[in-house]
């Protein structure tokens, strides 16, 4: 009797440790579409960066996406209202989502120079996970905006026109 007792604990024991494994959610496949951007500053603009976010088939539940983390090299700044308005509150295993993650800001002030920045999902298998899900990198290209090439361009010649009128004038 005591030994089925025990076989018969033992079995209970086993299958509630089994029924107590935790469900995996902690999985996300993140892409930017286009994590290479060139902007021009003259006038300040914002670039904007779309993504594909995915939660793979093995994962064994949902998973929530409840934050995110985020940094530009200054001064450029960035706007995560996007991810936080437009990405759905949670994938289910197998399900993607696509569309706009963030915006970053390029300020009139910006230097032409390359900027670096990283964004990042937070979540997990429940609603109060702050786990790093996945992040990426991108890069922001400063280039001067065509219109200041072609305003210099176009105040050379009339420099070089005064020049010559005021060296006629001084002979």
């Amino acid at each position: 009797m005591k030994s089925a007792t025990f076989t018969l604990s033992l079995f209970v024991l086993a299958a509630a440790s089994l029924l107590s494994v935790p469900a995996y959610a902690d999985t996300l496949t993140l892409t930017l579409i286009d994590p290479i951007q060139y902007g021009g500053n003259s006038l300040g603009s914002s670039l904007s960066f779309d993504a594909t976010v995915a939660a793979p088939i093995t994962n064994t539940a949902d998973v929530f996406l409840n934050s995110d983390s985020f940094n530009v090299d200054a001064p450029l700044s960035m706007d995560d209202s996007p991810f936080l308005s437009g990405f759905p509150f949670s994938l289910s295993p197998g399900q993607s989502f696509n569309g706009l993650l963030f915006t970053v800001f390029l300020p009139t002030t910006t230097s032409n120079a390359v900027y670096n920045g990283f964004f990042e999902i937070l979540g997990g298998a429940d609603g109060n996970t702050f786990n790093n899900l996945a992040n990426v990198q991108f890069e922001v290209t400063t280039v001067p905006e065509p219109t200041t090439i072609l305003l210099l361009g176009a105040g050379l010649p009339g420099i070089a026109a005064m020049i010559r009128r005021k060296r006629g004038t001084a002979s």
